[in-house]
């Protein structure tokens, strides 16, 4: 199932994507007026009922109720938010594609390097994101987003995928010359807007094996990263046990899972060009959807 958000009355609202457009989830709930115990009618009630919801969903879709004028959008004609607002952590790791950390001219690490990112990085698809007034390094990074779905804590390797609700394309932009002004990165990376995920949250039973897509980012219409999460250091699984080993991850949390090779800081340094107002960057995961972000100054 591929859901999103998109704003209505000021709020984040469920959209369901289907053959006939984008299905408002609490419209279609309103109508029927009956029957709709054990909807979800936000995606994040989505995101905890799992597979009963996804099955609610599919049962609301198909009903004759909801097929009345109103209930389906058409994509283009909405405001299209993160599909998930709200989660309790935003976890990011660093270096964890082969290519990228020797373009970098940095070992490869030996456990998964951590750092976060907090809700006011969030973003939609087609949203502008301002430029941060003290930076003049902003870069672009395609990411694979593991959105989890049952409470995780010391999971084994071989079980983390059974606590994952499902994927999203993500675009962790960050700002270089503040992420290196110090030892610590989060300066840098959790700037307003700098944290892009959706258009869609596509569940897990959609997604045979994260660690085998396709990722690429197209800047101005020209193809700057394209890669596959096959090149990963750690795998979806390996981040998912590790970090539960340190902290319980919760439904709803957002992993981004690094970067592949391609990015503006990996250029000789008199051929950075680093995103300037107007610039157009979409970052696609295969399965998953394109996302693109105008930057703004």
């Amino acid at each position: 199932m591929k859901t999103i958000t998109f704003k209505k009355d000021g709020e984040w609202a469920l959209g369901v994507k289907t053959e006939r457009g984008i299905l408002d989830v609490k419209e279609a709930v309103r109508l029927l007026m009956a029957d709709t115990e054990g909807i979800p009618v936000t995606v994040d009630e989505l995101i905890l009922q799992g597979e009963k919801g996804k099955e609610a969903l599919q049962r609301l879709a198909e009903t004759e109720l909801a097929f009345r004028e109103g209930t389906f959008y058409p994509e283009d004609s909405l405001t299209l938010g993160p599909c998930v607002v709200s989660p309790q952590k935003i976890i990011c790791v660093g270096l964890n594609y082969k290519k990228h950390a020797e373009e970098s001219n940095m070992a490869l690490p030996e456990t998964p390097i951590l750092f976060s990112k907090f809700s006011n990085a969030l973003a939609g698809h087609l949203q502008e994101v301002k430029i941060p007034e003290r930076s003049l390094q902003v870069d672009y990074e395609v990411e694979l987003g593991v959105v989890i779905g049952r409470t995780a804590r010391n999971v084994e390797v071989d079980e983390a995928r059974n606590y994952v609700y499902g994927y999203c394309t993500a675009n962790d932009l960050s700002a270089r010359d503040l992420q290196f002004k110090t030892g610590q990165w989060l300066l840098g990376k959790t700037c307003d807007g700098f944290s892009p995920a959706g258009p869609y949250l596509v569940s897990s039973d959609e997604i045979e094996d994260p660690n085998q897509l396709g990722l690429k980012t197209v800047l101005n219409g020209t193809v700057r990263q394209d890669s596959n999460t096959a090149d990963m250091v750690f795998s979806c699984e390996e981040i998912i046990s590790y970090v539960s080993q340190h902290m319980t991850l919760c439904p709803g949390d957002l992993i981004l899972t690094g970067t592949p090779e391609g990015v503006i800081m990996g250029e000789p340094e008199g051929e950075r060009f680093w995103l300037k107002d107007g610039d157009e960057v979409t970052v696609e995961v295969e399965g998953l959807g394109k996302l693109t972000t105008i930057m703004r100054k």
